[in-house]
């Protein structure tokens, strides 16, 4: 679903119907986290599931300020392989168990 800064986002919600406005980040709802729309527009979370769909990588989200930014919230990521046991450093790319056949292809020429 499109969130409000108008990227695709699976773990966001909203619900229109009938003159209802609900509007949610389940990801965020899951890990005791407060959302709040302009949270969408630094998000790193949609990008992320646009690069990578593993279906062993666990996202936690944590909302921050940072000292850069003092009166703008920021979504932090970090990611946890569940077939590795191990912290996953870039997300974009994953863990190197999961996605270790992209190094196996050879260009032959």
């Amino acid at each position: 679903m499109k969130t409000p800064s108008g990227r695709e986002c699976p773990h966001f919600f909203g619900d229109y119907y009938r003159g209802r406005n609900i509007e949610e980040c389940r990801l965020l709802k899951l890990h005791g986290q407060a959302w709040s729309s302009d949270l969408c527009k630094t998000c790193p979370v949609p990008d992320i599931a646009r690069a990578n769909s593993c279906q062993y990588m666990q996202l936690r989200l944590t909302v921050v300020r940072p000292i850069t930014a003092m009166f703008q919230r920021r979504v932090q990521v970090t990611a946890f392989c569940e077939k590795s046991n191990s912290s996953v450093a870039e997300p974009q790319i994953g863990c190197k168990d999961c996605h270790s056949m992209l190094s196996t292809f050879e260009v032959i020429e």
